[in-house]
């Protein structure tokens, strides 16, 4: 290795607190750990000096371990991937240690080794708990997967090489890929169980499993710089506490990309709060890959080409979501952002603010207080208050519109919506807006579960104390729907919105205190009590 390489590694370990430290004894039981003749280590460790071969086909997952069980042994340092391949299963991370992957590296997921086997390939995942139903198979295991650490802390992962996931599997019955129910089989790229101190930092992911990040009761997590191009989620953050996601871009198709939980995995419910998410770029749209080669190959169109890709909060919703703030981020041909609480959770003091959406192929908000109630027996109904969603615009959207509804009895509180413009491609008949969706209490959330809606812009159901100000709906075709449709409301106040013309502005039922005013092309109007009425 040359001297201004060893030099950055010690550059980027220094950042991480990983100066040298004495190593004299750690060094005799451990060659090729770098000591130097003062039997002190310079902070990393060269997996090939631990017999990693970096060819692709070579499993080097004995060597991997054993340069990150040496690092930590010695109190810390940085194991250190120099270009090549490294094909893999479970790597397991250790408290005080950095992985880095230098520009070319790239730790490849290896295929689960052959048919019927009962020993070897990924580790196992963990046994079952009494807790297992209440989340889908994936959420409840973590050493399944190619790199995984549990109840550890200030561990890293940097560096501008890659993690391939391409013998994982993601979740679903398909041939192309190994059951991810079979002994050995790995489904996650990185798996993170009560963790603190993390930090991901500059890599991509391809091809990550059912989760090309797995983070669950990690608090004080950091990721920034990532570029993942996945056949599932991107990222799912769940039960987390203190985290920081930045600069990120995510293509992931079939799935979510940034996607917030607060699962009963953990056996327990616990929040995932203070949470900051800015400056990403969220998408559905391409080519598996082809963000990480430069082409942007967009999808055809198909029955299974659906673009999925955005920011959601749920499904899993036992602990609920406090302290959460999203900015700066891009929506591109995939769904919009999802805030839901289904399952008894308490969501409170959100922001979404700062965002351009374009080609959104369902509703472009989906707000959802429901009663799936997917958790222990006697847990109550969640409550979902004080958000607002700011500067936000949205063009080229599907015809589903804008949603936030809560169920009879249970509604969406203190929400504050401004400084939007709503693009939709319109082009709703008149059957459209008579008609009433049915409630689905109890159903999985998704912006379609409803079915067909009488409403253009947003529609409104069983929700008090809405204040929408400064926006726009519009629509590239004609529609008959009205721009805002509301029942069971209680507190609506409308200030300076523009909507399409030819049809009505509101229609509402069964709405108490109702105000709209300052609008341009509609009267200032204000009502106690209303059971039917268009304005």
């Amino acid at each position: 290795m040359t001297v201004q390489r060893r030099e950055l590694l010690k550059l980027a370990g220094s950042g991480l607190g990983l100066a040298a430290v004495p190593l004299a004894a750690v060094a005799a039981n451990h060659p090729g750990t770098g000591a130097d003749s003062q039997g002190s280590l310079a902070g990393w460790l060269n997996v090939r000096s631990f017999g990693a071969v970096g060819d692709g086909q070579t499993p080097d997952t004995a060597a991997i371990n054993k340069a990150i069980d040496a690092a930590a042994v010695a109190g810390g340092g940085t194991v250190f991937f120099p270009a090549g391949v490294y094909a893999s299963y479970s790597i397991h991370l250790k408290s005080n240690v950095c992985l880095y992957l230098d520009q070319g590296a790239a730790i490849l997921a290896a295929s689960t080794p052959f048919e019927g086997m009962t020993t070897g390939g990924y580790d196992a995942a963990e046994p079952q708990g009494a807790w297992e139903p209440y989340q889908d198979y994936g959420h409840n295991h973590w050493h399944n997967s190619l790199i995984w650490g549990e109840s550890i802390h200030d561990v890293s992962i940097l560096g501008p090489g890659l993690i391939w996931g391409k013998g994982l599997s993601r979740g679903h019955d398909e041939k192309a890929l190994p059951d991810t129910t079979k002994p050995g089989v790995g489904n996650k790229a990185i798996a993170l169980k009560n963790c603190y101190n993390v930090i991901l930092r500059d890599f991509s992911i391809l091809q990550g499993g059912w989760f090309g990040i797995l983070a669950t009761g990690v608090d004080n997590l950091t990721i920034d710089n990532l570029k993942i191009d996945t056949n599932r989620d991107g990222m799912d953050i769940d039960c987390c506490r203190n985290v920081r996601v930045s600069n990120c871009t995510v293509n992931s198709p079939w799935d979510d990309a940034i996607c917030p939980k607060s699962s009963f995995a953990l056996g327990y419910a616990r929040p995932t709060e203070n949470v900051t998410i800015t400056n990403c770029y969220v998408t559905g749209d391409y080519e598996l890959g082809s963000l990480l080669d430069g082409t942007w190959k967009r999808r055809p169109p198909g029955p299974k080409n659906w673009a999925t890709g955005r920011i959601k909060l749920g499904t899993e919703s036992n602990g609920g979501f406090r302290n959460i703030t999203i900015s700066n981020c891009v929506f591109e041909n995939c769904r919009g952002f999802a805030l839901e609480t289904v399952d008894g959770a308490l969501c409170e003091d959100i922001t979404f603010t700062g965002i351009a959406m374009r080609g959104v192929g369902y509703a472009p908000l989906f707000l959802r207080l429901g009663t799936r109630m997917r958790g222990p027996q006697g847990t109550p109904v969640g409550i979902l208050k004080r958000v607002i969603l700011s500067n936000i615009v949205s063009s080229g959207a599907g015809i589903i519109p804008s949603i936030l509804s809560g169920v009879p009895g249970r509604n969406i509180e203190d929400i504050k919506i401004s400084d939007v413009y709503f693009e939709q491609v319109g082009g709703g008949s008149a059957a459209l807006a008579a008609i009433e969706p049915p409630l689905k209490e109890n159903a999985y959330p998704e912006p379609n579960m409803f079915g067909d809606l009488p409403a253009s812009g947003i529609f409104i159901r069983h929700v008090r104390n809405l204040e929408v100000s400064n926006v726009e709906i519009a629509t590239a075709q004609a529609d008959a729907r009205p721009a805002f449709w509301l029942a069971d409301v209680d507190g609506a106040d409308f200030f300076r919105v523009r909507v399409p013309g030819g049809a009505p502005a509101f229609d509402l039922r069964r709405v108490k205190n109702f105000h709209s005013f300052g609008s341009r092309s509609i009267a200032d109007v204000s009502l106690d009590n209303v059971e039917t009425k268009k304005i």
